[in-house]
């Protein structure tokens, strides 16, 4: 991929059963690249879900969808508005905001799968940015400066920052605000990474505008476009990512009302960041 981050994973078929040896390659290859890509993919729910289990355990959700309903693990993702039709103002706006999955849990995700079921003739693009990379940039002194923070995630301050749909009472008793170092050590690598994104509320013990300055500075040089890889949809693609040192975002650059965008998604449970 370019600007080295991520990898495409050919000559394997999801909806069979996973050899030994492919298995160990994939866990290997996501070790290694954060980002797998894999293309040509026919999954049906069950089997996806079957697949993310080689990560870890499926994790549930909060959300609700627009009937009121819980998300199933294995759900949609849409640029649907409350009528279920494509709209330029989608039922959750907060997609196109960078971020790392359920970040304002206490015990964060550890990997998220989308797999392309419908997309407009162009665009509908998901960036990724290495946090590891905009960690190992930052000059001693700002390492220095950032070393032992902890930072308030919360739901309730991404939904208002970003715009989106208020809380119902039901999410909101779900999902306290967290903390979080501000720079976590991958559990698999070893190495540090930015951790960091639009769940951010403040950081502890700091004035909250200097905090907030903080947060949008490190956020800004984090995504500069060094540090990003682009994916370009393909239907049936298949994208898996490590969200313990990666925030993504979507891309609206084509005609959301106009276009329909769909995407099957389910999430991996992670451990408490250290």
């Amino acid at each position: 991929m370019p600007g080295g981050l991520g990898a495409s994973c050919t000559g394997i078929d999801l909806s069979q059963k996973i050899a030994a040896r492919d298995r160990v390659a994939l866990l290997d290859a996501f070790r290694t690249h954060h980002v797998l890509v894999i293309r040509d993919q026919h999954l049906d729910k069950a089997r996806l879900a079957d697949f993310a289990g080689i990560f870890g355990e499926v994790e549930g959700n909060i959300f609700r969808k627009t009937d009121g309903s819980l998300l199933e693990a294995v759900h949609e993702i849409t640029n649907f508005g409350a009528d279920g039709r494509p709209s330029a103002d989608p039922y959750l706006k907060s997609n196109f905001n960078w971020h790392t999955d359920k970040a304002y849990q206490a015990v964060p995700s550890l990997l998220t799968m989308l797999l392309a079921l419908e997309l407009p003739p162009s665009g509908g693009d998901t960036q990724f940015a290495d946090m590891t990379a905009a960690y190992d940039a930052l000059s001693e002194a700002t390492k220095a400066e950032i070393a032992g923070l902890k930072v308030v995630h919360s739901f309730e301050h991404m939904r208002v920052s970003t715009g989106d749909r208020p809380l119902t009472a039901a999410e909101r008793e779900a999902t306290p605000p967290v903390t979080h170092p501000l720079v976590r050590t991958h559990p698999d690598t070893g190495r540090k990474c930015l951790y960091i994104g639009m769940y951010c509320s403040h950081i502890e013990g700091m004035d909250a505008t200097a905090s907030r300055a903080m947060l949008d500075r490190l956020l800004a040089h984090a995504t500069e476009p060094r540090f990003i890889y682009t994916h370009q949809w393909r239907p049936n693609d298949l994208v898996l990512w490590d969200n313990r040192c990666l925030v993504h975002r979507a891309v609206a650059n084509y005609e959301l009302e106009r276009h329909r965008r769909v995407l099957m998604r389910v999430v991996v449970k992670g451990t408490v960041p250290v």
